[in-house]
Protein backbone atom coordinates (compact mmCIF):
# COMPACT_ATOMS: atom_id res chain seq x y z
CA UNK A 1 0.00 0.00 0.00
CA UNK A 2 1.17 2.90 -0.97
CA UNK A 3 1.49 5.90 1.55
CA UNK A 4 1.41 9.78 0.70
CA UNK A 5 3.32 12.53 2.02
CA UNK A 6 1.63 15.86 1.99
CA UNK A 7 3.52 19.04 2.78
CA UNK A 8 3.31 20.60 6.19
CA UNK A 9 2.89 24.14 4.48
CA UNK A 10 0.38 22.93 2.10
CA UNK A 11 -1.65 22.15 5.26
CA UNK A 12 -1.11 25.37 6.62
CA UNK A 13 -1.83 27.52 3.24
CA UNK A 14 -5.03 25.40 2.70
CA UNK A 15 -6.27 26.18 6.44
CA UNK A 16 -5.13 29.99 6.10
CA UNK A 17 -7.16 30.53 2.91
CA UNK A 18 -10.34 28.30 3.83
CA UNK A 19 -9.83 30.63 7.41
CA UNK A 20 -9.65 33.92 4.47
CA UNK A 21 -12.68 32.73 2.54
CA UNK A 22 -14.70 32.39 5.17
CA UNK A 23 -13.88 35.45 6.96
CA UNK A 24 -14.58 37.18 3.85
CA UNK A 25 -18.14 35.57 3.39
CA UNK A 26 -18.57 36.79 7.29
CA UNK A 27 -21.33 39.87 7.47
CA UNK A 28 -19.99 42.70 8.90
CA UNK A 29 -21.37 42.96 12.28
CA UNK A 30 -22.67 46.64 13.82
CA UNK A 31 -22.79 48.32 10.88
CA UNK A 32 -25.15 50.77 10.32
CA UNK A 33 -26.41 52.85 7.34
CA UNK A 34 -28.11 55.92 8.26
CA UNK A 35 -28.79 59.51 6.06
CA UNK A 36 -28.86 62.99 7.11
CA UNK A 37 -30.36 66.23 5.69
CA UNK A 38 -30.36 69.59 5.89
CA UNK A 39 -33.26 72.30 3.54
CA UNK A 40 -33.78 76.04 3.55
CA UNK A 41 -35.56 78.46 1.85
CA UNK A 42 -33.48 81.47 0.34
CA UNK A 43 -34.82 84.73 -1.47
CA UNK A 44 -33.62 84.76 -5.59
CA UNK A 45 -31.21 87.54 -5.79
CA UNK A 46 -30.47 86.90 -9.70
CA UNK A 47 -32.81 88.13 -12.52
CA UNK A 48 -32.86 87.39 -15.70
CA UNK A 49 -34.56 89.22 -19.01
CA UNK A 50 -34.39 88.05 -22.82
CA UNK A 51 -35.59 91.51 -24.85
CA UNK A 52 -36.58 90.28 -28.42
CA UNK A 53 -37.89 91.83 -31.84
CA UNK A 54 -38.85 90.59 -35.19
CA UNK A 55 -38.60 92.41 -38.56
CA UNK A 56 -40.31 91.40 -41.66
CA UNK A 57 -39.81 92.48 -45.53
CA UNK A 58 -39.05 91.60 -49.04
CA UNK A 59 -35.74 92.65 -49.03
CA UNK A 60 -33.10 90.23 -46.62
CA UNK A 61 -30.51 92.94 -46.30
CA UNK A 62 -33.40 95.56 -45.54
CA UNK A 63 -34.78 93.15 -42.52
CA UNK A 64 -31.10 92.34 -41.33
CA UNK A 65 -29.90 95.81 -41.36
CA UNK A 66 -33.26 97.11 -39.24
CA UNK A 67 -33.26 94.34 -36.87
CA UNK A 68 -29.64 95.58 -36.34
CA UNK A 69 -30.58 98.84 -35.51
CA UNK A 70 -33.14 97.80 -33.11
CA UNK A 71 -30.29 95.64 -31.41
CA UNK A 72 -28.29 98.36 -31.12
CA UNK A 73 -30.55 100.95 -30.06
CA UNK A 74 -30.91 98.73 -27.11
CA UNK A 75 -27.56 97.96 -26.69
CA UNK A 76 -26.54 102.23 -26.27
CA UNK A 77 -29.58 102.18 -23.62
CA UNK A 78 -27.85 99.03 -21.65
CA UNK A 79 -24.25 99.86 -21.67
CA UNK A 80 -25.71 103.41 -19.86
CA UNK A 81 -25.97 100.96 -16.61
CA UNK A 82 -23.91 97.74 -17.18
CA UNK A 83 -22.18 96.85 -14.11
CA UNK A 84 -20.55 93.56 -13.86
CA UNK A 85 -22.42 91.10 -11.10
CA UNK A 86 -25.35 93.91 -10.85
CA UNK A 87 -26.42 94.43 -14.80
CA UNK A 88 -24.34 92.40 -17.35
CA UNK A 89 -25.52 92.55 -20.99
CA UNK A 90 -24.87 90.14 -23.87
CA UNK A 91 -26.74 89.68 -27.33
CA UNK A 92 -28.75 86.45 -28.16
CA UNK A 93 -30.00 84.67 -31.12
CA UNK A 94 -29.89 86.98 -33.92
CA UNK A 95 -31.48 84.87 -37.34
CA UNK A 96 -32.90 85.93 -40.65
CA UNK A 97 -34.68 83.16 -42.71
CA UNK A 98 -37.13 82.97 -45.59
CA UNK A 99 -40.67 83.56 -45.90
CA UNK A 100 -42.42 81.06 -48.30
CA UNK A 101 -45.56 81.86 -50.73
CA UNK A 102 -48.19 79.06 -50.56
CA UNK A 103 -47.24 77.82 -53.97
CA UNK A 104 -43.84 78.03 -53.23
CA UNK A 105 -40.78 80.44 -53.93
CA UNK A 106 -39.62 83.18 -51.73
CA UNK A 107 -42.24 85.94 -51.58
CA UNK A 108 -40.10 87.82 -48.53
CA UNK A 109 -37.61 87.42 -45.21
CA UNK A 110 -38.46 87.33 -41.50
CA UNK A 111 -36.24 87.79 -38.72
CA UNK A 112 -35.49 88.17 -35.12
CA UNK A 113 -32.80 89.28 -32.78
CA UNK A 114 -32.50 89.35 -29.11
CA UNK A 115 -30.90 90.95 -25.99
CA UNK A 116 -29.99 89.27 -22.59
CA UNK A 117 -29.98 91.32 -19.69
CA UNK A 118 -28.91 89.48 -16.11
CA UNK A 119 -27.53 90.80 -12.89
CA UNK A 120 -28.13 91.35 -8.93
CA UNK A 121 -29.56 94.52 -9.37
CA UNK A 122 -33.37 94.28 -9.80
CA UNK A 123 -34.70 97.26 -9.58
CA UNK A 124 -32.21 98.45 -12.45
CA UNK A 125 -33.06 96.14 -14.60
CA UNK A 126 -36.30 96.46 -14.00
CA UNK A 127 -36.20 100.22 -14.86
CA UNK A 128 -33.62 99.68 -17.91
CA UNK A 129 -36.47 97.36 -19.25
CA UNK A 130 -38.73 100.04 -19.74
CA UNK A 131 -36.45 102.99 -20.74
CA UNK A 132 -35.81 100.01 -24.02
CA UNK A 133 -38.00 100.92 -26.58
CA UNK A 134 -36.62 99.14 -29.64
CA UNK A 135 -37.47 95.87 -28.23
CA UNK A 136 -40.25 94.00 -26.24
CA UNK A 137 -39.69 91.34 -23.40
CA UNK A 138 -40.31 87.67 -23.81
CA UNK A 139 -39.26 86.07 -21.38
CA UNK A 140 -38.23 86.70 -17.77
CA UNK A 141 -36.88 84.06 -15.25
CA UNK A 142 -35.16 84.25 -11.33
CA UNK A 143 -32.33 82.22 -9.79
CA UNK A 144 -29.58 82.16 -7.28
CA UNK A 145 -26.02 83.91 -7.66
CA UNK A 146 -22.77 81.24 -7.68
CA UNK A 147 -21.61 83.01 -4.63
CA UNK A 148 -25.35 82.65 -2.66
CA UNK A 149 -25.79 79.35 -3.62
CA UNK A 150 -22.27 78.01 -2.86
CA UNK A 151 -22.64 79.83 0.51
CA UNK A 152 -26.25 78.22 1.17
CA UNK A 153 -25.13 74.81 0.50
CA UNK A 154 -21.69 75.18 2.08
CA UNK A 155 -24.05 76.12 5.05
CA UNK A 156 -26.59 73.18 4.90
CA UNK A 157 -23.62 70.93 4.46
CA UNK A 158 -22.19 71.81 7.94
CA UNK A 159 -25.73 70.86 9.01
CA UNK A 160 -26.29 67.59 7.45
CA UNK A 161 -22.33 66.72 8.59
CA UNK A 162 -23.44 67.47 12.48
CA UNK A 163 -26.78 65.98 11.92
CA UNK A 164 -25.34 62.58 10.79
CA UNK A 165 -22.45 62.64 13.50
CA UNK A 166 -25.21 62.84 16.13
CA UNK A 167 -27.27 60.58 14.51
CA UNK A 168 -24.42 57.92 14.41
CA UNK A 169 -23.32 58.77 17.84
CA UNK A 170 -27.03 57.97 18.79
CA UNK A 171 -27.17 54.89 17.17
CA UNK A 172 -23.63 53.91 18.96
CA UNK A 173 -25.43 54.55 22.27
CA UNK A 174 -28.74 52.84 22.13
CA UNK A 175 -27.04 49.77 20.65
CA UNK A 176 -24.49 49.54 23.31
CA UNK A 177 -21.02 50.74 22.07
CA UNK A 178 -18.91 52.78 23.16
CA UNK A 179 -18.47 54.89 19.82
CA UNK A 180 -17.88 54.67 15.89
CA UNK A 181 -15.83 55.40 12.76
CA UNK A 182 -16.94 55.55 9.58
CA UNK A 183 -17.03 53.32 7.03
CA UNK A 184 -18.11 55.36 3.82
CA UNK A 185 -19.72 58.56 3.27
CA UNK A 186 -21.61 60.88 0.55
CA UNK A 187 -22.80 64.33 0.64
CA UNK A 188 -24.91 65.11 -2.37
CA UNK A 189 -26.82 68.83 -3.00
CA UNK A 190 -30.66 69.05 -4.27
CA UNK A 191 -30.24 72.38 -6.41
CA UNK A 192 -33.26 74.74 -7.79
CA UNK A 193 -32.84 75.06 -11.71
CA UNK A 194 -31.13 77.94 -13.27
CA UNK A 195 -33.57 80.36 -13.89
CA UNK A 196 -37.78 79.86 -12.72
CA UNK A 197 -39.71 81.38 -15.79
CA UNK A 198 -42.20 83.91 -14.33
CA UNK A 199 -45.17 83.55 -16.58
CA UNK A 200 -47.03 86.47 -14.90
CA UNK A 201 -44.33 89.13 -14.64
CA UNK A 202 -44.02 88.39 -18.46
CA UNK A 203 -47.70 89.32 -19.20
CA UNK A 204 -47.58 92.36 -17.43
CA UNK A 205 -44.31 93.26 -18.97
CA UNK A 206 -45.37 93.15 -22.64
CA UNK A 207 -48.44 95.15 -22.12
CA UNK A 208 -46.18 98.14 -19.61
CA UNK A 209 -45.90 101.59 -21.65
CA UNK A 210 -42.75 102.20 -23.17
CA UNK A 211 -41.30 104.03 -19.95
CA UNK A 212 -42.47 101.92 -17.21
CA UNK A 213 -40.37 99.68 -15.35
CA UNK A 214 -40.62 96.02 -15.40
CA UNK A 215 -42.71 95.03 -12.52
CA UNK A 216 -40.45 92.48 -10.15
CA UNK A 217 -40.83 90.58 -7.46
CA UNK A 218 -38.01 87.84 -6.00
CA UNK A 219 -39.24 84.51 -5.17
CA UNK A 220 -37.92 81.62 -3.27
CA UNK A 221 -35.78 78.72 -4.15
CA UNK A 222 -35.16 75.71 -1.85
CA UNK A 223 -31.92 74.52 -1.16
CA UNK A 224 -31.07 70.57 0.44
CA UNK A 225 -27.83 68.59 1.42
CA UNK A 226 -28.13 65.37 2.20
CA UNK A 227 -25.27 62.92 3.49
CA UNK A 228 -25.77 59.54 3.60
CA UNK A 229 -23.56 56.16 4.34
CA UNK A 230 -22.74 53.83 6.72
CA UNK A 231 -20.94 53.95 10.08
CA UNK A 232 -18.99 51.17 12.33
CA UNK A 233 -20.09 50.90 15.96
CA UNK A 234 -16.89 50.55 17.86
CA UNK A 235 -16.81 49.14 21.60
Amino acid sequence: MRSRLIAPWLITAAVSFTGAAQAEQAPPQGVVSLSASATAEVTKDLLNVVLSTTREGQDAATVQTQLKQALDAALAEARKVAKPGQIDIQTGNFSLYPRYAPKGGINGWQGSAELMIEGKDMAGIGALTGRITTMTVARVGQGLSRELREKTEGDLTAQAIARYRAKAADYAKQFGYAGYVIREVNVGTSEPPGFVPMPMVRAKAMSMAADESLPVEAGKAQVSVNVSGSVQLTK
